[in-house]
């Protein structure tokens, strides 16, 4: 079997030279094309042992030992990324992409190539940012294109803004149905306000109802872009998908790069393999790097050996270096997690050079407490979060306890998408089941007692967990986050989904016509008022029309109440949430309900209260299982039976003072997840 695992040149030779082995040439037919194998056995053997798998393995290893990358110089580079709205066919540009510069094979199973995770899979949406590097004949020289698939939802808008930092352009992706949307919005002012080269694409021209031309207006009267530069496509079939290749060659500059300088790069992405630590993805701004060479990371001083290099064609492919201007990825022995921070900068040991400017850190807009199902799972799950906020920079970690859930972590996302994929992706890729808690915002408080101001080292705090939220005898005023949400939705719902906004505590900002029939409105909202169900809501309201995006837009004052839970008397620490004032009495009436349904009977009855401060403002009894103490009497005086009724009272009065409730682990997450 050792002869089996050589490659294939050496199993040849050795084939030559042994009589016991038999060489057969054969032709297999695989996915509609023929292709020659050789199969090599012992004289012995009915069967041949030599695995196509091998075979194939080894002779694209051989292959990728091929690319020379600095046939590639810097003018002959252009770095570019795809942004658009949710399901514009972003994705599906990039297949046709892929599949037109050879990087991958022309078959029907190429959908969505470049999302690689489970939960991309099933979702059907892109939460990954992901790289490949494309080689592109144009007139008579190769061309070395970096393209960046960016994610859509708006949860997801830093993985755009980390792409669009490494890059010179991007094409702005539009469906020809729906126009412009709100996300496209969003994602062009990202890419103007970086100076990049816009090229506006019109894509699924091949639909029934595409209507370009109407397109071409709007996006000539809300972005200035002149009509002439759009260029119409249909990414599904590969219609006129050449003439992006030509334009992004014509029109995007080269990186500003010199491989004379000394060797400068910016991580921009990473992952942890268990196999080979971190694989970190970098964007060459100077000087060139080779397999062997030590470098070191600015944020952590560390001294590595580079192991290896290459780039992303979408699948790793080694290579001897990478210069200037280029994109790829490296591995150097990495193994903590820490070590790997997006953003860091990389340089040639004894060569140290001014630190990468780097991003921006994530504004995390949702808070939850996570924490392990048991907690002997504490130290595995802690590993996991670890890993996966390594490739996932925008998660936000900070220690946290409670006396119901043990010990766990308060983690902020930057929305409710977002904190819903990353616990499927701990469930997914590390087999974690954990325990999540309601969101909520970060407020903030202006304290008014001096000994506080003290404590905290700071006049104003911000408050990202409820328990702490301070009384308002010690507090100035409090501060809640705003944001501005723009909603593009045909003006048939105009009217629905205004009185949707007001009764969310929205004011309206603007309101403007982008065409004939569709409108796009401008709210301030808190941002407690959208985070869970506006978005559902929205969507339900407009048959599925509208669309929405937000961006943060500072605090205002408001008047905010904190809502404790009790159990006979205890507060449940878990359970306390902050909401405006209007909004007291329905909400606790609304979550005792809800505990009243989830809490087990006892043998004594428990009182489930809702209290703002030492006001008691809703109430739910949830009643105690009773023995029938009375089934012994067969009539009789009824003083007889009085006194066994209040001996059954007095007894179940003892077990209500001394008895605790326990609030089991299910109940918290039937409460929290009802809205």
């Amino acid at each position: 079997m050792r002869l089996l695992l050589r490659p294939v040149v050496s199993v040849l030779s050795l084939a030559g030279r042994s009589p016991r082995v038999k060489i057969c040439r054969i032709k297999r037919r695989t996915q509609g094309s023929t292709q020659p194998f050789t199969l090599i056995r012992h004289r012995w053997m009915k069967t041949g042992c030599l695995s196509t798998h091998c075979a194939r393995q080894y002779s694209s290893s051989a292959q990728k030992q091929h690319i020379d990358m600095s046939e590639f110089p810097v003018d002959r580079i252009r770095n570019f990324s795809i942004i658009a709205h949710i399901d514009h066919g972003k994705s599906t540009l990039a297949d046709r992409l892929l599949e037109m510069t050879g990087a991958i094979a022309k078959t029907e199973r190429n959908k969505q190539v470049l999302d690689k995770l489970q939960v991309e899979r099933e979702r059907g949406i892109t939460v990954k940012a992901q790289t490949a590097s494309l080689f592109y004949q144009h007139e008579g020289q190769t061309y070395l294109l970096n393209l960046i698939d960016t994610p859509g939802h708006v949860d997801f808008s830093y993985e755009v803004s980390r792409s669009i930092s490494a890059c010179q352009g991007v094409l702005l992706i539009v469906d020809a149905n729906q126009g412009i949307q709100a996300q496209t919005v969003a994602n062009f002012y990202l890419a103007f306000e970086a100076q990049l080269t816009i090229i506006p694409i019109i894509n699924k021209i091949d639909l029934k109802n595409a209507d370009p031309d109407r397109v071409e207006k709007q996006i000539e009267k809300i972005f200035d872009i002149p009509k002439e530069e759009c260029i119409r496509i249909s990414a599904k079939l590969g219609t006129n998908v050449d003439q992006v290749l030509q334009e992004v060659v014509k029109r995007i500059p080269c990186p500003t790069a010199k491989v004379e300088e000394p060797f400068k790069a910016l991580v921009f992405d990473s992952t942890f393999d268990h196999y080979r630590g971190v694989v970190a993805n970098i964007a060459v701004f100077g000087g060139q790097v080779s397999k062997g060479d030590r470098i070191v990371s600015a944020h952590m001083g560390k001294t590595y050996e580079v192991n290896e290099l290459g780039i992303l064609r979408p699948d790793e492919h080694p290579t001897e270096r990478l210069y200037a201007g280029q994109v790829g990825y490296v591995i150097a022995g990495m193994k903590e997690v820490k070590e790997a921070q997006i953003g860091d900068t990389l340089y040639l040991h004894k060569q140290p050079v001014e630190m990468l400017p780097g991003f921006k850190p994530a504004k995390s807009m949702v808070f939850a407490g996570i924490y392990p199902m048991d907690q002997s799972e504490y130290t595995m799950l802690r590993s996991a979060v670890e890993k996966l906020t390594l490739n996932d920079s925008s998660v936000t970690v900070q220690r946290d306890s409670s006396l119901a859930l043990g010990a766990g972590w308060r983690l902020g996302f930057l929305g409710l998408l977002h904190m819903e994929v990353f616990n499927q992706r701990l469930e997914q890729e590390y087999n974690a089941s954990v325990i999540v808690t309601a969101p909520t915002v970060p407020y903030k408080a202006v304290l008014s007692s001096p000994k506080l101001m003290k404590e905290y080292g700071q006049e104003v705090v911000t408050i990202v967990n409820p328990a702490q939220f301070p009384d308002k005898s010690q507090v100035v005023e409090y501060l809640e986050p705003m944001v501005i949400g723009t909603i593009i939705t045909p003006d048939d719902f105009t009217g629905k989904i205004m009185s949707l906004c007001l009764s969310r505590r929205a004011i309206q900002k603007n309101m403007v016509y982008i065409d004939d029939h569709r409108v796009m409105m401008k709210y301030l909202f808190p941002l407690n008022e959208i985070v869970v169900d506006f978005y559902d809501q929205l969507k339900s309201m407009s048959s599925g029309y509208a669309s929405f995006d937000y961006e943060a837009a500072g605090y205002e004052p408001a008047e905010l109440i904190k809502i404790d839970f009790l159990l006979n008397g205890k507060p449940v620490e878990e359970l306390t949430t902050i909401v405006h004032k209007d909004r007291a009495y329905s909400m606790g009436k609304a979550m005792c309900e809800r505990l009243k349904d989830s809490i087990p009977r006892q043998m004594f009855e428990i009182a489930v209260q809702a209290a703002i401060g030492s006001k008691v403002v809703a109430r739910e009894t949830i009643k105690a299982y009773r023995k029938n103490v009375l089934a012994k009497c067969y009539g009789g005086d009824i003083t007889r039976k009085m006194k066994l009724l209040k001996k059954q009272a007095e007894g179940k009065k003892k077990m209500r003072r001394i008895g605790n409730v326990e609030v089991p682990k299910d109940a918290f997450i039937n409460v929290l997840k009802k809205k």
